[in-house]
């Protein structure tokens, strides 16, 4: 008998052709989180991939692979050869270990036999396995419906017992669905925005706008904060940070006050859109959230959209606040997100801003800027960094 982690695909088994290409993917995202800790080798068999390592490196590796997009559930395994004794022992092994660390009352077996050239079916292998637990262990009984312990068998080229399924995060592997550029403030809702996209497969780099020095430089170390948290998930993340403040000055200046929001909103877009032409970047994502502030109105976004040719992503379009924070907890960006540094979107800013702006408007209002000069440069002044 021997350990193993043994990790649940999800939708890749969708794939059909092209699920060869998924699963490369997947399996040297997992050797990257996991090459530190160290393992004998990963393989796959029959729908699953398996790791053989140390026992003791589990926990850690556990940890690391829940956030590996692609992973449905990583599960602690005894891996033995196919005979029902060392089944068994295995399930006896695993039971007694389980009610070391709890109180339990009931238990299922539940087989799956992919190999279909194994004597025994599947109810039998149950039957038999349970009879063996309930052997060994008197305070247990059978509950098929609602047990608080399931033993799991996959008869495979070998035989896998396992109980524990921790939940990974599923989605696809990184870099199957291209590459996209998140603008990324300090909110809450732009990094959780670029990990639903992520997940979705979306390689992320990330576009930041300040005002320096009207915003603060501690306000452009919390977005490194923020992508650092990220690249726990993404791996390397490029950020592109942008000074917005010679253009808000300009838009200030010379176009309505109202239109301040959305005119400056415009500009991040077609910036956002140059920066992914040039590095090849598919699409823009957003963390805007439908009707959240005034830009974000069904109109607002209709002239925001318009300043573009790119796709834009907002994948948090129809959440509600409560279940973004939800995930911001989830993945701990939510902390540093609400840490009190002011972000470019609160200079110069409207006491009331237009809710229902039309596209010529804005346009014409634009005709009083130098609108290519001013994204020339501040593309020209902005700065690269890497984060990991």
């Amino acid at each position: 008998m021997e350990n193993v982690l043994s990790v649940s695909l999800g939708e890749i088994v969708l794939k059909g052709l092209n699920r060869k290409y998924f699963e490369d993917k997947l399996v040297k995202q997992m050797r990257r989180a996991i090459s530190d800790i160290g393992f004998k080798r990963i393989y796959k068999e029959q729908g699953k991939i398996y790791i053989e390592a140390g026992v003791e490196d589990f926990p850690q590796m556990i940890n690391r692979l829940r956030k590996v997009f692609g992973l449905v559930y990583i599960s602690p395994c005894i891996r033995t050869e196919k005979d029902m004794d060392r089944i068994g022992e295995a399930g006896v092994k695993l039971i007694d270990s389980k009610l070391k660390s709890g109180d339990y009352s009931t238990f299922k077996v539940e087989a799956n036999r992919a190999d279909k050239k194994f004597e025994i079916k599947s109810p039998e292998i149950c039957k038999e396995i349970g009879g063996v637990i309930l052997r060994n262990f008197e305070s247990l009984k059978v509950d098929v419906h609602k047990p608080e312990i399931q033993l799991y068998v996959d008869i495979k080229e070998c035989a896998y017992i396992y109980i524990d399924k921790i939940k990974g995060y599923g989605g696809l592997p990184l870099g199957t669905n291209g590459k996209g550029l998140l603008l990324l403030s300090g909110g809450i809702d732009s990094p959780v925005a670029g990990f639903m996209m992520a997940k979705r497969g979306v390689e992320l780099s990330a576009v930041h706008f300040h005002s320096y020095p009207f915003t603060s430089e501690r306000a452009e170390e919390k977005v490194k904060d923020l992508a650092r948290i990220l690249s726990r998930y993404v791996g390397k993340i490029k950020i592109f940070s942008v000074n917005l403040l010679p253009i808000q000055k300009e838009i200030n200046m010379k176009c309505p006050e109202d239109e301040m929001t959305i005119i400056s909103r415009r500009f991040m877009m077609r910036i956002g859109e140059k920066i992914a032409n040039f590095h090849d970047f598919n699409c823009l994502i957003t963390g805007e959230n439908l009707g959240q502030v005034a830009s974000q109105t069904i109109y607002g976004l209709t002239v925001t959209n318009s300043s573009v040719n790119i796709p834009v992503f907002r994948p948090l379009i129809g959440f509600d606040k409560v279940d973004i924070v939800e995930i911001a907890k989830d993945i701990e960006t939510f902390e540093t997100s609400i840490q009190p540094f002011e972000d470019c979107c609160t200079v110069f800013l409207p006491k009331h801003p237009v809710t229902r702006p039309k596209v010529e408007d804005i346009e014409n209002s634009e005709e009083a800027l130098d609108v290519d000069e001013l994204i020339e440069n501040a593309i020209k002044n902005m700065k690269v960094y890497t984060i990991e």
